[in-house]
């Protein structure tokens, strides 16, 4: 059984987080984190729930969302806190997605100021990049920037 010295009330958890009692409310209704309810219907978190929103906040500074970091709880057994075991496999897990992300926006940065088929920005060289409106093939947007390529001429 757990002591209620283990559980922290949602304003000393807001203050040793970091964060606002709104948004470990917020947290909760996502099922982020979970309370228990004491007497006049209050919030207690537990000490571990610590280093869960630790790592929410970690994880939203990196740029996931919190529907990806939920998919990510979700796969700890029993809910539990994150152990350096999980941590090492959530870290690798977002480290990948976050590869891929760099990589997108480094293909954006590279692809900016060009033709990004077809928005269009360079209607001067559209002829070269998007002869006969070939981009409005691959779909609606900026086709090349979303990772499309021109075909070959």
């Amino acid at each position: 059984m757990k002591k209620p010295k283990d559980y922290l009330t949602i304003g000393d958890t807001a203050q040793r987080s970091g964060v606002a009692t709104s948004t470990l409310r917020f947290y909760e209704t996502r099922g982020l984190i979970n309370s228990i309810r004491v007497t006049g219907n209050h919030r207690r978190y537990h000490r571990a729930t610590l280093r869960r929103i630790a790592i929410i906040r970690v994880a939203q500074t990196l740029g996931l969302s919190l529907g990806e970091i939920a998919a990510a709880f979700a796969n700890l057994p029993d809910k539990r806190t994150a152990t350096r075991k999980d941590w090492a496999k959530l870290s690798t897990s977002w480290g990948r997605q976050l590869d891929h992300r760099i990589a997108d926006l480094q293909n954006l940065r590279d692809r900016l100021s060009g033709c990004i088929g077809c928005g269009c920005l360079s209607l001067q060289h559209c002829s070269l990049y998007n002869a006969d409106d070939e981009a409005a093939d691959l779909g609606s947007g900026p086709r090349y920037l979303l990772g499309d390529s021109p075909s070959p001429q």
